[in-house]
């Protein structure tokens, strides 16, 4: 009876050869990228996910104008205020409170992005306030105009330069710089702020 024979790698072998195929199979990996020109992504309001409307963040930046009013009425006036004096602050916090959740309600920001090249990125945000809403929420006429002539000040339309590091869309305007992430499956583009998804644009094009 014929003695099979085997080979057998010495302990070092497995490693060299895998070293020798990551060596080879790696650099192909991390330059062969997927071209974003000619990409549409778009979300028609990412003013709902936005994170700076988190709850606890508006109550906070709220209590901070408050004690910031109060301490300066107190030295204004040279003394603490009365109950009466700081019920009317409170009143004021209130009234501005419910503007801006008039505003939050009542604003959208569209927000889309086309891929020029495979080095350039147009995007544009479009924010329109509906001042109905503003009306209906009871805040008066003024403030509607006003709020509404802010608001609409916040459209812009700007070319980046970008480069794509994996799923990374790392974009530049020539003085600041800000990171897109796509999704494993390109249907989506994300941003973060705080290390939390502020928006999610979907693919249209």
């Amino acid at each position: 009876m014929k003695r099979r024979h085997s080979i057998t790698l010495p302990k070092w072998g497995l490693s060299v050869i895998a070293s020798l195929v990551l060596t080879l199979c790696l650099p192909l990996a991390a330059t062969a990228q997927t071209s974003l020109a000619g990409r549409v992504y778009h979300h028609p309001n990412i003013m709902k996910g936005m994170t700076m409307g988190e709850t606890a963040d508006v109550d906070k930046a709220m209590a901070d104008a408050k004690a910031k009013a109060i301490a300066e009425e107190e030295k204004k006036k040279g003394r603490k205020l009365t109950e009466s004096e700081l019920s009317e602050v409170n009143q004021k916090v209130k009234e501005a409170r419910k503007v801006f959740d008039a505003v939050v309600n009542s604003s959208k920001a569209a927000v889309t992005v086309t891929f020029k090249s495979d080095t350039e990125l147009l995007m544009k945000m479009n924010m329109t306030t509906d001042e109905d809403a503003l009306k209906a929420a009871g805040v008066g006429w003024m403030k509607r105009k006003a709020l509404k002539a802010a608001t609409s000040m916040g459209s812009t339309s700007q070319k980046m330069k970008y480069r794509l590091q994996g799923n990374l869309v790392i974009c530049s305007d020539g003085s600041e710089k800000d990171t897109l992430q796509l999704s494993p499956d390109g249907k989506f583009l994300s941003g973060k702020t705080d290390e939390k998804e502020a928006f999610r644009l979907t693919r249209t094009k």
